[in-house]
């Protein structure tokens, strides 16, 4: 099995790492288009191999798609990050120039790979490349949900003093302010999570997850990408060991929840085919007009870029 992942920024490098840590693929192509950080990255990451024992290879080239031929999996993380004051909508006109450009040079070498979009503003990200690659909406992803409901379950993890382990969550909805988790499906060993948490704390928590990557760019001056980096490793091992996982993953909808053409984060089957099946929850009238709030939000960044195309 062969990865790329197109961008050697931390949330690249992060990803990178560990898909040769855990061993999930046989190759990783680390591509970036500053002159030898990609293959210092990756230099790096093999000369760690025998203190960590991974065989996995690692390379790293500079702007050379030629590289990547043949991927199974491509990840792309390529784009400007956040600072501090900026939202991830601030970021569509660059980003969405150097998503399809990547797009276009990934499709031309591996037409049959497998694409995780994790650029921001992530939802709109994953338009553009989807239309880009002209691939199934199957095959053409945006990693968020994992993210979030990582978060998400961080903080409840963290309030209640258990094993993150243990919690369970469904977050669905754009990557950003109107995201949508869902307590009702949310649980701890089991245990509905509104039978352990009073409901002003879960409210808290839930307003915290979204803004959870503000909070970060607050702190560092700059976008996370410890969780960024492993969530995408996840959504990759899913699909190369065909494990069948379900994960929320955005992905364009064509009447699904009563919603079309729009990208946004819905729970999937997700195996080596990508998206395999898109689970269709029973939502409540309030967590439906949330979602429908959600969708609204990211049809107006769509329409932006639909007006930048032109």
């Amino acid at each position: 099995m062969k990865v790329t992942v197109v961008g050697a920024g931390n949330v690249g490098a992060t990803c990178a790492d560990i898909l040769a840590y855990r061993e999930i693929a046989n190759e990783v192509i680390l591509v970036d288009i500053k002159e030898g950080v990609a293959e210092g990255k990756a230099l790096d990451i093999w000369q760690k191999a025998p203190i960590d024992l991974y065989d996995t290879r690692t390379v790293g080239v500079t702007g050379d798609y030629s590289k990547t031929a043949g991927s199974d999996v491509v990840v792309i993380t390529s784009g400007l990050p956040r600072k501090p004051g900026m939202t991830r909508d601030d970021l569509i006109e660059t980003n969405a120039g150097i998503v399809k450009s990547v797009t276009e040079q990934v499709v031309a070498y591996s037409p049959e790979a497998i694409i995780i979009v994790v650029s921001n503003p992530l939802d709109v990200m994953t338009y553009q490349a989807h239309i880009t690659s002209k691939l199934p909406r199957t095959k053409v992803m945006g990693m968020a949900g994992i993210l979030d409901t990582a978060r998400y379950r961080a903080f409840l993890a963290e309030e209640l003093n258990v094993s993150p382990k243990d919690i369970q969550a469904v977050l669905m909805g754009g990557h950003g302010d109107t995201m949508v988790p869902l307590p009702r499906y949310t649980t701890v060993a089991g245990i509905p999570v509104t039978e352990l948490i009073d409901a002003d704390k879960l409210d808290a928590i839930i307003e915290r997850t979204k803004v959870g990557g503000g909070e970060l760019v607050k702190l560092m001056g700059t976008s996370a990408w410890y969780a960024p980096g492993s969530a995408a490793a996840q959504m990759v091992e899913a699909i190369v060991r065909d494990q069948k996982r379900i994960f929320p993953v955005c992905i364009k909808l064509e009447g699904e929840y009563g919603i079309d053409s729009c990208y946004l984060g819905v729970p999937v089957v997700l195996g080596k085919n990508g998206v395999e099946k898109i689970i269709e929850l029973q939502l409540t009238e309030d967590e439906m007009a949330a979602l429908r709030t959600s969708r609204d939000h990211v049809i107006e960044v769509m329409n932006v870029l639909d007006k930048l195309s032109k």
